[in-house]
């Protein structure tokens, strides 16, 4: 594809916006293809992939460009540099890496850039680009899993999205898109995997509630908390919602679904979201003090506590987070989440159960928080089954799950 200048300057501009700003690559990626209405699909396309790739492979494109740290737009312009020269070995593409002759890529010599790329593939952090500590901290606790699960989070994720069984079917929402253009995923009755990406969001099927986009392993969370139509359920750390929805619709607009975050923001969009997914029985809380909480103790049948955590799961989406994410957090997390899971448990009656849920694979979020609970609450609590997704086995974000039943 011939390079166009003014593609690869948005490009740099966003990667800017991204490392310099600190502002999230998805919202930077947004707002910057809705600013220049003249821009066709490709050049959408060539902007979309090139910024998330590069956020993805940042430290091993710094490594290769000797760039230490960007600041100045020109360090910019040299790292896309670098990453032209390497993309077509990296990604596999039969392109030529050969930069155009502009004055923002002079000093750049491809002898030297791929000297540096073929020097780095033999070190796993810069090979596969992640900072020392994050490596380190998997490392230690995956062991040699961690090797296909890195190897699997530097893939692009699939487009996945969910029916909506509140609005639509499996077959309505396949002929939407057409059967060639869409595939089934084996154990998630309602997730459906695009075999070409595009934006979803903009078609009328979506405007309508017919479905939402939401990866596979996030799809077998809300099925796992056991709902049945009628029940009092709780979803304690809601967000913007997916898995609110999701319960929503295995409740079939029967009992009472309560979400609760935060952020007022967050709640907000998911009663919009609810709304366009033909939602009835929704309500929402924002967690501000104590109180809100000691009046729904013993009322819930069923509770989901998708807690905070690092999102080392889902680096797939969110690539960016690589670079964000600092080890001082990863311990102060773990604390939050202990905190919510000792204490929002009380909010289940007994005999009701309750889904301990993270997107990380890091078994101190997830596995060692539930045998901690346990330990400590095995007068009160049955463990009842634990499930892992794996990127690299399943195909799936990196999720864990555990159910748990009062006794």
């Amino acid at each position: 594809m011939k390079l166009y200048k003014g593609l690869v300057a948005a490009t740099v501009d966003a990667l800017y916006n991204i490392f310099v700003k600190n502002r999230q690559a998805d919202r930077v990626v947004e707002q910057l293809l809705k600013s220049n209405k003249k821009w066709g699909a490709r050049d959408r396309a060539f902007i979309a992939e090139n910024t998330y790739e590069m956020v993805r492979w940042w430290r091993l494109i710094k490594y290769a460009a000797e760039i230490e740290k960007a600041f100045e737009p020109e360090d910019f312009w040299k790292l896309a540099g670098a990453w032209l020269i390497i993309k077509p070995r990296h990604l596999g593409r039969e392109e030529d890496g050969i930069l155009p002759q502009w004055p923002e890529f002079e000093g750049i010599h491809a002898e030297t850039v791929l000297e540096r790329y073929t020097r780095a593939l033999s070190t796993r952090k810069l090979a596969q680009s992640v900072p020392d500590w994050m490596d380190e901290t998997a490392a230690q606790e995956l062991g040699t899993k961690w090797d296909e699960e890195l190897t699997a989070l530097n893939q692009q994720a699939p487009v996945t999205i969910r029916v909506n069984t509140l609005k639509a079917d499996l077959q309505t929402v396949i002929n939407t898109f057409g059967p060639e253009n869409i595939s089934q995923v084996a154990g998630v009755p309602e997730a459906l995997i695009l075999k070409k990406r595009q934006n979803v969001t903009g078609t009328d099927a979506f405007r309508q509630g017919f479905f939402e986009v939401q990866d596979a392993g996030s799809q077998l969370i809300a099925p796992f908390l056991d709902i049945k139509p009628g029940m009092s359920v709780i979803d304690a750390c809601a967000g913007a919602g997916g898995k609110t929805l999701h319960i929503a619709a295995l409740l079939e607009n029967q009992g009472s679904m309560l979400a609760m975050d935060i952020e007022q923001h967050k709640l907000t969009e998911l009663v919009k979201r609810a709304e366009r997914n033909g939602v009835k029985n929704l309500e929402t809380l924002l967690i501000d003090d104590e109180l809100a909480l000691k009046n729904l103790v013993g009322t819930a049948d069923r509770l989901l506590l998708d807690v905070p955590c690092s999102g080392l799961g889902v680096l797939r989406r969110n690539p960016d987070t690589k670079w964000k994410l600092k080890p001082q957090f990863l311990n102060s997390i773990r604390q939050v989440q202990w905190q919510i899971l000792d204490h929002y448990s009380e909010l289940v009656k007994k005999g009701g159960k309750m889904v301990y849920a993270t997107c990380s694979i890091l078994p101190s979020e997830s596995e060692d928080q539930v045998k901690k609970f346990m330990k400590s609450r095995k007068k009160e609590w049955n463990l009842i089954s634990e499930h892992r997704t794996s990127v690299a086995q399943d195909g799936f974000d990196g999720f864990y799950m555990a159910l748990l039943e009062r006794k």
